[in-house]
């Protein structure tokens, strides 16, 4: 990983990305793994180069198709509230998107599988992870409302997308113990929500709002 584009320069160097990381940290995210890979992970080249300079704003941005990377601040969100209560073997992400929520969680984790229902959204993805060298991750181009449920059960799911109500689909992919992280209601009423399955039952904290593009089914 010598190649000096993930290195970056100006708008994208490191210290354009310390900076961002402490904003992260004013607003308190505090898992100093997660805070290392918002670091680490060149998110300039998740994105297209004419916004490259934009790539360390906490900010989303927009990456085709109707979809947007999420700004750095939710991806650590959601990465700390999934990893809170201990380490995770398999997680389910939904959503691969453009690859980046994929790289910071890939390493804090055993195996990231990751659904995308946009098969070119899904290619670029799968080369940007390549040259990062990230592994232990599996790809599927599928709906992600059904999960993966040959790989099912999973130890933490996130959603990068956001339903009107969480799926039972999923909920039911989930191990005992795994945590759920998703975004839930409609445009301008959103809440962030994690999940924990018991044996009891569900456990529902609601984390806070959020603005995230809706979940849809289907392929495309």
């Amino acid at each position: 990983m010598n190649d000096p584009r993930f290195a970056g320069i100006g708008m994208t160097s490191a210290r354009t990305r310390d900076r961002l990381v402490q904003r992260l940290r004013d607003q308190g995210i505090v898992n100093p793994a997660v805070l290392d890979r918002i670091r680490n992970v060149p998110r300039h080249i998740f994105v297209d180069e004419a916004l490259a300079s934009r790539a360390y704003e906490d900010t989303a941005l927009p990456i085709g198709f109707g979809q947007t990377i999420s700004q750095p601040y939710i991806v650590a969100r959601m990465t700390e509230a999934l990893l809170e209560g201990g380490p995770l073997g398999k997680v389910l992400e939904i959503g691969t998107g453009c690859g980046y929520q994929t790289a910071v969680l890939a390493p804090l984790v055993g195996r990231v599988y990751s659904v995308e229902r946009i098969a070119a959204l899904l290619k670029r993805a799968r080369e940007r992870l390549k040259e990062l060298q990230i592994r232990d991750t599996r790809f599927r181009h599928g709906d992600g409302t059904q999960g993966w449920k040959t790989q099912a059960p999973f130890d933490g799911i996130l959603i990068a997308a956001a339903p009107l109500s969480i799926p039972e689909t999923l909920v039911g992919q989930l191990a005992i113990g795994g945590r759920l992280i998703v975004p839930v209601g409609p445009e301008g009423a959103q809440q962030l929500v994690r999940l924990t399955r018991r044996e009891q039952g569900i456990e529902r904290r609601v984390l806070g709002s959020v603005a995230f593009v809706p979940l849809l089914g289907g392929t495309g």
